[in-house]
């Protein structure tokens, strides 16, 4: 990362959440721009309900793998984090009064709008919101957790099964 002290940062507390089952190239570039748009990291890491509606759930592997991984991955990146057990879709980020913003991908943009909507509701004020493009495997389909979990692709995207 070109960026890793806290110069010229445009903000100071990031929040960015998600399963992080089977880590891949899109959780990878999520948490790296996250890295890069601020100086620390609030990391929700999904549990309970937040995974059982999940494609093949029964295959996430158990919070404490997915948040070893996840925390090995984020201590080579240089920016101080903190990573936390969430059980709905908004976890604590209705109230960390100095996050600034929240780091989505495409298919979270509606989550975000959501943790802006219950910020407000609690005069606390509301966070930009930085989204990621959709991050696709070689066959111009989304990476997705489910998709490995499925045996189509690899975490970089790259297939383990023919297209027909």
């Amino acid at each position: 990362m070109e960026d890793e002290g806290s110069c010229g940062k445009p903000f100071r507390k990031a929040i960015v959440g998600g399963s992080f089952d089977r880590l891949h190239r899109g959780h990878k570039e999520l948490l790296e721009l996250a890295c890069s748009v601020a100086n620390s990291l609030i990391v929700g890491l999904a549990d309970g309900p937040l995974i059982q509606s999940k494609p093949m759930a029964q295959s996430i592997r158990p919070y404490e793998e997915r948040e070893k991984e996840l925390r090995s991955f984020l201590e080579t990146k240089g920016v101080p984090f903190e990573i936390v057990k969430i059980f709905d879709q908004i976890g604590p980020a209705d109230s960390i009064e100095d996050a600034d913003v929240i780091v989505v991908s495409t298919e979270s943009y509606e989550g975000a709008l959501k943790v802006n909507e219950r910020r407000k509701s609690k005069g606390l004020k509301e966070l930009k919101i930085v989204v990621l493009p959709i991050v696709y495997a070689e066959d111009g389909k989304p990476i997705s957790s489910s998709r490995i979990r499925m045996g189509e692709i690899d975490p970089e995207g790259r297939l383990l099964t023919r297209i027909r």
